[in-house]
């Protein structure tokens, strides 16, 4: 008997002809909930939607268009969170689990196997066993990240480059107000750590090219697939972008707005910008 029916854990789209070394992930955007987990937890449906980066998949699905994969997820962060570490385990949530060296996501609720959703809502009465937490991993986690290994690894292979473009979204608050406006766009890398200044600078101007304002690093610095994917002393690149989702959707409803498709367009013509600083720094090292 299996805890959770058989579901991807991802979908991938290639472009008939990868046009450069960018590749375009979204690890936050899935929305297919097996339905053990929904009858599980203690929140609506609504609820623990607010933890999605709802409606990002549909915003990058011209990458291939534009020459470029693009890899999202199908399984919620409420049920795993791609972007954390598989030994990320609250001891706070599942049985079994050992506390181990102060990890301030783990601590708040926040582990790859998230205890809550926005706001510290508890997603769940009690703990869980491990067999049920390890069962969550093997259905999503896990094939997640091989297939998205192999596939930097590929376009490493070919280009002698990988840039690997993870797309979030943040609520319109989670930056705070300072003297100037707050950022629409967080870029992160790190703190210079897991790409080379000039791709990041690349990026942050194709964003403002289309009048968006554009900060670093602060509250975002990016987590676990830029922290793994990025490697730039070997060619490897990966930057972390958080968008506004004020911009395009009504965050208490969790539905699209007026803005939706203009601002679709816009982010389409920002990575038509990415995908060109790919071909431009790649050196394709095989024959078509």
């Amino acid at each position: 008997m299996t805890l959770f029916e058989d579901m991807p854990a991802y979908r991938l789209r290639l472009p008939a002809r990868q046009a450069g070394s960018v590749v375009f992930a979204s690890p936050h955007s899935g929305n297919q909930y097996p339905q053990a987990f929904l009858d599980g937890a203690s929140l609506d449906p609504h609820t623990l939607r607010s933890s999605e980066d709802a409606f990002m998949d549909r915003l990058l699905d011209v990458a291939p268009g534009l020459g470029a994969a693009l890899m999202t997820a199908v399984l919620p962060r409420a049920f795993v969170d791609l972007n954390r570490a598989c030994d990320e385990l609250d001891p706070a949530l599942i049985d079994g689990v050992r506390g181990a060296p102060h990890n301030p996501r783990v601590a708040s609720g926040l582990g790859v196997i998230p205890r809550v959703v926005s706001a510290g809502r508890v997603i769940r009465q009690g703990k869980m066993t491990r067999v049920e937490a390890e069962a969550r991993l093997q259905l999503a986690w896990h094939p997640y990240h091989a297939r998205l290994s192999a596939l930097t690894d590929q376009v490493w292979g070919r280009f002698g480059q990988a840039i690997l473009i993870d797309m979030h979204s943040m609520p319109h608050e989670a930056v705070e107000q300072g003297r100037g406006p707050r950022p629409q766009v967080v870029i992160g890398d790190r703190f210079g750590a897991t790409a080379a200044p000039g791709i990041v600078h690349a990026i942050e101007q194709a964003f403002e090219a289309e009048g968006l304002r554009v900060g670093r690093n602060v509250p975002f610095a990016g987590a676990y697939v830029v922290q793994t994917h990025g490697r730039p002393a070997s060619n490897r690149h990966a930057v972390q972008i958080e968008i506004d989702r004020a911009l395009y959707m009504d965050e208490r409803t969790i539905t699209p707005h007026q803005g939706f498709e203009p601002f679709r367009a816009l982010i389409g013509r920002v990575m038509a910008r990415l995908v060109e600083i790919g071909r431009a720094e790649a050196q394709p090292l095989a024959a078509e």
